[in-house]
C-alpha cells in the first residue's frame, strides 16, 4: 500500500490516481556526476497480471513531463482495448526520480538537512533514472522483460537499460530518440533552463518558485514539439488582425496549463539530464555501445520531428544490432510519438507479430 510519507507533489498525484504505490530504498543511491541522494523513493503503477511464465512484462518508460500511468497519456497505444492491454501484458510504468509526481525530486525533504532539496536537488544523468528502474525492477521479482517501450526521453532511458543490461530485454520499441542528444537539442534545453533562471522567485525558498519561468520554458518546448504545418493549421488569425493572436494564446496556455501541474525545479533538473544522452559515454564509442544490445528493437521516427531528427533516429537503428527503422508521417512533429498512435500501433503490432514467428 502507498505510504504516507510523501511531498506535496506526490499527495496532489495521489488524489489523482489511487493505483500508485511506492517502492522505498533507504540506502545511499549513488550518482554518476560523484553525488547521491541519501535514498529515494520510486513511485510506480502496474496493470494486469504476470502470467505464470513470467514472460509478459511491458515496462513503458515516460517522458520529461509524464507520470507513471500510460493509460492516460498514452492511451490509444496502451489500455483495456489497445495493442497493449492489461488483459495480456503485465504493464509497469515507474515515475522517474527527479520528478514531481511521486519519486524522490526537488520538491522533497533532504533527510539529511530537514530542508527542501529545491535548488540543490542533485545533477541527475539518464543512466541514474535507468540505475532507479533497475532498483524497482529487482524489488518486483523481475527477470525478463519481454518489451520495453518509450519515446523521447522515455526512449533515452530504454536504450540505456538495454546497453546496461542486455540480458533482459527480449524486444524494444524506441520512438523518436536518438544514441545522443545532438548539440541542437541540447541548446533548446539550455534556452528553456535560461527562461526559468530569469525568473527571481526560482532561487527563493518557496515550493512554487520558478513558476513564471517554467511557463515561458514550457511556450519555448512547444515550438519543438509541434511543427510548422501544424502551428499554421490550427492558429489561423482573422483577416486584419492586429492583436490577440491565436498563436500566442495557444502558447501561453501551454504555459499556464504545464504551471498547474508541474514544478519549475523539477524541469529544470529533468530537462538538465536530457542532455547527458550519450550511450557511448565511457564505452569507448557510440557504435561500441549499440553494438552491446541483444534485444530485437522497433526504431521509429516522426517524418516532422524537429526535436529529434529523422536522421538522427534512423543511424540509431543501424548502429542496433537487430533493428528495423520504421517513419511516421505526421504533421504533430515531436508530439506525434504520442499523438500518432494508431500508425505506432500498426508498426509495433507488424514487429511483435513477426518476431514471434
Amino acid at each position: 500500500m502507498p505510504t504516507t510519507n510523501v511531498s506535496v507533489a506526490d499527495a496532489h498525484f495521489q488524489a489523482t490516481d489511487n493505483r500508485l504505490t511506492y517502492y522505498h530504498h533507504h540506502e545511499k543511491f549513488e550518482l554518476e556526476s560523484g553525488g547521491y541522494l541519501p535514498e529515494v523513493r520510486i513511485a510506480y503503477q502496474t496493470f494486469g497480471e504476470l502470467n505464470t511464465a513470467q514472460d509478459n512484462v511491458v515496462w513503458v518508460f515516460h517522458a520529461l513531463t509524464a507520470n507513471s500511468n500510460p493509460l492516460d497519456w498514452w492511451s490509444g497505444l496502451i489500455g483495456n482495448k489497445n495493442l497493449i492491454n492489461p488483459s495480456d501484458h503485465f504493464i509497469v510504468c515507474a515515475n522517474i526520480i527527479g520528478s514531481c509526481y511521486g519519486s524522490t525530486g526537488p520538491l522533497d525533504f533532504n533527510p539529511e538537512t530537514g530542508e527542501r532539496y529545491l535548488n540543490n536537488f542533485p545533477h541527475l544523468t539518464i543512466r541514474d533514472l535507468v540505475k532507479a528502474h533497475q532498483l524497482l525492477k529487482d524489488h518486483l521479482n523481475i527477470d525478463t522483460i519481454r518489451l520495453g517501450i518509450g519515446g523521447s526521453m522515455g526512449g533515452q532511458q530504454l536504450l540505456e537499460w538495454a546497453i546496461m543490461e542486455p540480458d533482459i530485454f527480449k524486444q524494444l520499441a524506441i520512438v523518436a530518440c536518438g544514441a545522443k542528444s545532438s548539440s541542437w537539442g541540447i541548446g533548446i534545453r539550455a534556452a528553456q533552463r535560461m527562461a526559468i533562471e530569469a525568473d527571481p522567485s526560482f532561487y527563493s525558498s518557496s515550493p512554487k518558485g520558478g513558476w513564471k519561468g517554467l511557463e515561458a520554458a514550457r511556450a519555448m518546448a512547444m515550438v519543438t514539439y509541434r511543427s510548422k504545418t501544424c502551428f499554421d493549421a490550427s492558429q489561423v488569425d482573422e483577416q486584419n488582425t492586429l492583436n490577440h493572436y491565436k498563436a500566442e494564446g495557444y502558447q501561453r496556455y501551454q504555459g499556464a496549463k504545464l504551471h498547474k501541474r508541474f514544478d519549475a525545479r523539477t524541469y529544470y533538473t529533468l530537462n538538465k539530464a536530457m542532455d547527458t544522452h550519450d550511450v557511448g559515454r565511457n564505452r569507448g564509442s557510440i557504435e561500441e555501445a549499440l553494438q552491446q544490445i541483444k534485444a530485437k528493437a522497433l526504431v521509429v521516427a516522426i517524418d516532422s520531428d524537429l526535436l529529434f531528427h529523422k536522421d538522427e533516429v534512423s543511424s540509431l537503428a543501424d548502429g542496433i544490432p537487430n533493428a528495423h527503422f520504421q517513419e511516421i508521417k505526421s504533421t504533430y512533429g515531436h508530439d506525434g510519438f504520442l499523438i500518432e498512435t494508431q500508425s505506432l500501433s500498426h508498426h509495433l503490432q507488424q514487429f511483435l507479430t513477426q518476431e514471434t514467428r
